[in-house]
């Protein structure tokens, strides 16, 4: 799978870089049932992925992963947003949100191409 993160443009690399790094920040917050799920999330999310990536060998694929998983965080955040505070935590919260429902937009657009038999070259 990595091969295929190495042949994306720049911009998708850094894209992907940003997501790997605000969600993995989770493990500053495991104090927080909101990081805790967040972890758990992004190490289902992981294994989710390896798996379509060898059953399918599809970047449009992994998007499906993303779907599973990162939907009911997103949602589960979202209603918990009241919480937050404005320290540290508030802040990446936010940021998380954000950040990943930004992605579930890309990525659901992929995965419903993927679906429809799109297997071209994301």
């Amino acid at each position: 799978m990595l091969e295929l993160v190495a042949a994306q443009p720049f911009w998708i690399k850094v894209w992907i870089g940003w997501l790997i790094f605000v969600n993995a920040a989770s493990v500053v917050f495991l104090a927080r049932p909101e990081g805790r799920w967040v972890a758990a999330a992004g190490v289902a999310n992981l294994a989710t992925m390896l798996a379509l990536y060898r059953g399918f060998g599809d970047a449009r694929s992994l998007g499906l992963a993303h779907l599973v998983w990162w939907t009911p965080l997103v949602v589960y955040l979202f209603r918990r947003r009241a919480g937050f505070g404005e320290g540290r935590f508030g802040g990446w919260a936010r940021l998380l949100v954000l950040t990943n429902a930004a992605a579930l937009v890309v990525y659901a657009a992929g995965a419903l191409r993927f679906l429809l038999g799109d297997h071209s070259a994301a």
